[in-house]
């Protein structure tokens, strides 16, 4: 017990000599700093009892530019004690070495619904109080290498997050964004880069109350970001009929029925695996989930469009402006009716009148 109350201690001498520069930051007047984030009570891979890791830890000589919020799809415990925070750590460090043949844990921390926050890979905790490295994880494919991950205990499919766990998550990531220089607004969900529903509706529909807090805690503005939208099986609408045709354009048959159906979910699932959108990536990986389209798999269907551009692809973004309320035909051609449309969404939706149908714009098409 003494020895974790030294550890505690020299965290929050740590955290209290630290001033986090304003660049980097949106919304921060020049010269300005953000308030620094007290270390909150992380206990360490030795605390928990894990198992050594079974390959090298990668340290990055860099920092994280984002974090990644998971659930851990496990029963909603009401056992919020320490010990029992401590076992689960233990059982997801077994399964993500023993079942997906991970070196050691996926996240670079735990949470648990008592509140407990706990070092996932080993030497993320010592990264994260020296704030010049990254340990890269295995929770979120191709993102790992910027990005830390926090899996919170429980399923937010429907059920809503406690209190502790709520306030541990806020903590934890005020003191992340506090020693990485990592803006508020880059806190994410897994969905927003893979194709799954981790962390849950209850808990991705939070993310911008956890943005607000974070910035609050430290007196930085948000920027909240716009992310691709998640599709499930039977879904059905414009965004469907837009991800079939830009699935024809890419050579796949698929009917374009505007429904979410078996046909489609295949060919989408083939364009998820070619991003690396799609796979074990976490301790939910045992939960299935067949069907799902999102995340960075929509980036493997969306080409920039401008004007000349023809074809499927040109279709899908001239129902989805039509459905937003700038018709033009459904015919293919991005003519200049077709860039005149394009820059009104544009502008009505604050970006940048380009005329151009760039990543952003499909989001905002999309979402």
């Amino acid at each position: 017990m003494a020895l974790r109350q030294v550890r505690v201690a020299r965290r929050a001498v740590l955290a209290g000599g630290l001033a986090v520069s304003a660049v980097g930051f949106a919304g921060l007047p020049a010269g300005a700093a953000a308030r620094s984030s007290a270390a909150p009570s992380i206990s360490s891979t030795s605390d928990w009892n894990a198992r050594d890791a079974s390959g090298s830890i990668e340290v990055l000589d860099s920092k994280p530019t984002k974090i990644i919020v998971h659930h851990t799809a496990t029963p909603n415990s009401d056992d919020t004690s320490q010990s029992h925070a401590f076992e689960l750590s233990r059982q997801i460090q077994a399964f993500h070495m023993d079942s997906n043949g991970w070196s050691d844990t996926g996240q670079n921390f735990t949470n648990s619904r008592g509140g407990h926050l706990m070092e996932g890979r080993h030497k993320s905790l010592a990264a994260l109080e020296g704030g010049t490295q990254h340990v890269k994880g295995a929770h979120a494919g191709e993102q790992n290498s910027v990005a830390l991950g926090i899996e919170n205990e429980g399923t937010y499919t429907e059920a809503s997050v406690p209190g502790s766990l709520w306030d541990s998550l806020v903590s934890l990531c005020s003191y992340m964004v506090s020693q990485y220089g990592i803006e508020p607004g880059a806190i994410y969900g897994h969905r927003d880069y893979m194709a799954t529903a981790c962390p849950g509706d209850v808990l991705y529909a939070r993310l911008p109350e956890l943005r607000e807090s974070v910035g609050a805690a430290l007196g930085l503005a948000v920027v909240q970001p716009v992310s691709w939208p998640l599709l499930r099986p039977g879904a059905q609408g414009p965004n469907v009929t837009a991800l079939q045709m830009l699935l024809g354009a890419r050579g796949m048959s698929v009917p374009v029925d505007g429904v979410f159906g078996e046909a489609t979910q295949q060919a989408a699932a083939r364009v998820a695996v070619e991003r690396g959108a799609s796979g074990p990536s976490c301790f939910a990986s045992r939960v299935a989930e067949p069907g799902l389209f999102g995340g960075l798999a929509w980036e493997g269907v969306t080409p920039v469009l401008g004007a000349g551009a023809g074809g499927e692809a040109v279709r899908a973004a001239q129902v989805l402006l039509t459905s937003r309320g700038h018709y033009v035909p459904a015919d293919g051609v991005f003519g200049d009716r077709m860039v005149s449309a394009v820059r009104d969404f544009q502008v009505a939706g604050g970006l940048a009148a380009s005329g151009v149908v760039d990543r952003v714009s499909w989001q905002r098409l999309v979402a």
